[in-house]
This record gives structure tokens, sequence and C-alpha cells, in this order.
């Protein structure tokens, strides 16, 4: 059992809940932990975060009871090797469209014989060397990893029955990207980046993968999928969101006050 599943074995909640960071702020992720979250996302595709603060902050997130997620940019063996040391409980692979990059995923990810992860004994991920067997700590790394691969294409939908065959990964829906090679980009309610997510979902639990997405809204629909992994929120959102309530609430009160306006 991985540590994805465990998680969701002992959650009284039926999807665990996310958020994501995109630049390091440790602050974020501890209110993040102090709300409630499940889950921290750590963004290692588009945002500028080194692996040293992706170790911190899996660290970080630890303190507070939270699985850790790191998505990698592509399937380099350093990317999938480095992430792997900074000791998360998922990684991600984005734009997965083909069974081989599912194997070079596999591949570097997992020790040997499953797969063909360098031997490096001291990584946070090994406790730092500080295990009885290194050689059983690796083992028990390759089933407590947790590898997730994500569909955000046409042509993965067209070969998600492939993909999901094989063993070992789980599926990330990414509904941004998949609207956009839909043709409908950013229009993620559309119907046709509804169908082809439900047919997503329905083919990945014939194969019994563990499903997971980001939204930055939940409509009844995402919600009725039933997803066991949801990222609801992120670092610049939430920002952003915060700065626009307070400068609205500021204007509110003051277009109120034009005497007051007018000492500014």
């Amino acid at each position: 059992m991985n540590r994805l599943d465990r998680a969701l074995s002992n959650s009284k909640r039926k999807t665990l809940l996310g958020a994501s960071v995109y630049f390091y702020d440790p602050i974020f992720l501890e209110i993040a932990g102090h709300l409630g979250f499940d889950v921290v996302w750590i963004e290692m595709e588009h945002a500028f975060i080194t692996y040293a603060e992706a170790a911190d902050l899996c660290r970080m997130a630890k303190a507070h009871d939270m699985l850790t997620m790191i998505r990698v940019p592509d399937t380099r063996r350093e990317c999938i090797l480095k992430a792997a040391e900074c000791g998360p409980d998922i990684i991600d692979l984005p734009m997965v469209n083909t069974p081989e990059q599912i194997r070079e995923l596999l591949n570097y990810a997992k020790f040997p014989p499953a797969g063909e992860r360098g031997f490096f004994s001291i990584s946070r991920s090994l406790r730092y060397g500080l295990v009885d067997s290194v050689s059983d700590e690796q083992q028990k790394l390759n089933s407590e990893l947790s590898l997730m691969v994500q569909v955000e294409t046409t042509g993965a939908v067209n070969r998600i029955e492939e993909l999901c065959a094989i063993e070992g990964i789980d599926i990330f829906i990414g509904p941004g990207d998949l609207s956009a090679s839909l043709g409908v980009a950013g229009q993620i309610s559309h119907p046709k980046v509804e169908e082809a997510v439900r047919h997503i979902v329905a083919t990945a639990r014939r194969h019994n993968k563990r499903v997971a997405t980001a939204v930055g809204q939940i409509t009844p629909f995402w919600a009725s999928l039933e997803l066991d992994l949801l990222f609801c929120a992120n670092d610049i959102v939430c920002l952003k969101a915060g700065a626009v309530n307070a400068l609205q609430q500021a204007e509110q009160l003051l277009a109120k006050q034009p005497a007051l306006l007018e000492r500014q």
C-alpha cells in the first residue's frame, strides 16, 4: 500500500483536499496545514522552486501530517531522481501521452529489480541512511511512493485504456491543458471536457487507479466524480484573492465617505 492509499484509508474524507505551492513560502504551507489541507503540491514544472527548497517543503508538510506531491517537468533521469530523493509521497509527471513515458517514470523512480533508480543511501527519502537495512528500505520505498501521470491531451485520452493498463501508476487529470487540446481553452466546464473527463475516470476506475485533479472552483460536476485527490487552492490565487478582497472592501467603505476621500 502506498502512502496515498494509506492516507485515504485513514481519512474521514472520501476525497483528500490539496493546496499547491508555486513559490517557496513556508508561511502559506503552514497556514494550509493549520487549516486542515491533506496534501501539498510542490510545483516544479512551471514554477522556480529548487530541489533544495522542495525538500524543505516536504519536511514542513510532514510536520503537519500532510502528504507531498512533487510535479516534475519531464522524464529526464535527473528530474525524477532528485525529486524522489526529496522524500515526497507522490511524484507527478505532466503531459503523458504514451506508455513509453510511463515506463521511463517507473524505471527511474523504482529501485532494482522493479526499476533502475540509482543507489544513493543518504538522501532524505532513505532517512539519510539511518535505517537497519538500506536494501530493505529501498524496497519499502518502491511500494510506498505513489506515481501519477497527467492525462491532459486528446492524444492521451485516445490512448487512456492503454495507459491505465500499466501497473504502478495512478491518474491525474489536467483540465486546463485538456480544454486547450480539445479546442475550448480555459473552458473546463465545456461539454467536450466533461465528456472526456468522464471517460478518463471510468477507464481509470476499471483498472483500479486512483484519480486526482486540480480545479480553481469545485462545481457539482467535479464533486460528482468522487475523485481521490482534489487540489482546490494555490498560494498565488489565495494571495491574489486576499489582496483583491481587501482592496475592494476599502474602496467600498471609502466611497461612502466623500469627505474622507478628499482628505486622502
